[in-house]
């Protein structure tokens, strides 16, 4: 008697290196299931309609199944459930190719491989879903002899979420990031998950980062009230305070940052020389490093938090220049991102056990307490295998140790 599969990977090769799921019509079937780990996103089938671009992937069909033989099947058809179900039967032994449509678009139904491949999709076995987990506790967790009796789904749903966010602050591994231009205004907006920033660096030709440092040198008012003679901000006829612009922000923005490339005794600017900025107004001369402000003594330039804006500033000598913005999402920002690694799984459920019982009245608390031990040491277990730390990679920085240092 042939033994279920009981693996836990579904996905052919193809359809995990080439993002295709490729199907033989036997001439009675309307329907085809695909099995992706990711999920068909459906809007329309032509491609003449405004919402055909926000489909996630494209059919193909070809009576050969050669390489160039594809062409794109663009008759009315539905998805449901990541099943595909076209309006008529195809002849039998038609070839029918699932493409999955990667980050950048692509030419789908190459002559080659039918299609780009899906980014999206590499790596995904490492993780595990927020809906896997939420069934898993279910099935593990909940019901009669086991830890929690009953417990609705959607608290379950919602502890898991929050597990998520507060475990993307400091364990998993959630840092995003942008490739940016510094424009004209020397500001560019944070982006729409930002919750804090990790690092900033500017490239240069090589490719090669240069970390950018957050300054104290300047600040972004919340607020700039229009003030009268005494110093009274004036109200408009709706009793609000008139609002003008930001006179810092303007001189920061105009500042000569870029161009003082000597020492100088001018009484603005920053004083550079040998690639550091020596300090500020003329305090720090030529040969004089003692005392040198750590802060100010680097040349990779600044930048600010604008959070009335919500934007991030820049000095003057970052116009132009190409950036890797760092920051850290709660993972709750998108829908792809609302995974949790499997090396931090245990540590969910742990997490999620202490939240429900301890939010109940009548539970006794040496158990409240044992599952908060269990939470802080799962959560503990889990930043260790996360931080992803590899001898071999320790020791050849350690091997630097034995270098001589000439004086």
């Amino acid at each position: 008697m042939a033994q279920p599969n009981n693996g836990l990977i579904t996905e052919t090769n193809s359809q995990y290196y080439s993002g295709v799921q490729m199907f033989q019509a036997d001439g009675t079937q309307y329907t085809y299931p695909t099995t992706f780990d990711t999920d068909l996103v459906f809007y329309n089938y032509s491609p003449t309609d405004e919402t055909y671009g926000k489909n996630n992937f494209k059919l193909f069909i070809s009576s050969s199944g050669l390489p160039g033989s594809f062409t794109e099947y663009i008759t009315s058809y539905t998805v449901s459930n990541n099943i595909i179900t076209l309006p008529v039967q195809l002849a039998l032994g038609t070839f029918v190719a699932v493409q999955l449509k990667n980050e950048f678009g692509g030419n789908y139904g190459d002559l080659d491989a039918y299609g780009d491949v899906v980014e999206k999709n590499y790596g995904s076995y490492a993780y595990i879903s927020v809906k896997e987990l939420v069934d898993n506790f279910l099935i593990a967790y909940v019901g009669t002899e086991k830890l929690i009796p009953s417990v609705k789904t959607g608290d379950i749903i919602f502890h898991t979420k929050r597990a998520l966010q507060e475990f993307s602050y400091d364990t998993l591994p959630s840092i995003r990031s942008q490739e940016l231009t510094i424009p004209d205004n020397l500001s560019v907006p944070l982006p729409q998950d930002y919750v804090n920033y990790v690092n900033v660096s500017w490239i240069d030709s090589q490719g090669v980062k240069h970390v950018i440092y957050p300054t104290s040198l300047t600040g972004n008012p919340y607020t700039k009230p229009i003030q009268d003679k005494q110093g009274v901000a004036i109200q408009d006829n709706f009793a609000e305070n008139l609002k003008g612009t930001s006179q810092i922000e303007d001189k920061w923005k105009s500042n000569q940052l870029k161009q003082l490339n000597e020492i100088t005794s001018e009484a603005t600017g920053l004083l550079v020389a040998d690639g550091y900025y020596y300090g500020l107004y003329g305090t720090d001369y030529w040969g004089q490093r003692f005392g040198l402000q750590p802060q100010t003594s680097q040349y990779n330039g600044w930048f600010t938090i604008n959070h009335r804006d919500g934007k991030m500033s820049f000095s003057s000598d970052l116009l132009d220049k190409l950036i890797l913005f760092e920051y850290i999402s709660d993972g709750l920002g998108y829908d792809e991102d609302m995974k949790v690694p499997k090396l931090a799984e245990e540590a969910v459920y742990a997490y999620v056990s202490h939240a429900i019982l301890a939010s109940r009245v009548n539970q006794p608390e040496y158990v409240v307490q044992r599952l908060r031990r269990e939470k802080s040491a799962k959560l503990r277990n889990a930043k260790i295998r996360l931080s992803n730390i590899k001898s071999n990679e320790i020791v050849q920085v350690m091997r630097g140790k034995s270098k001589w240092i000439k004086t």
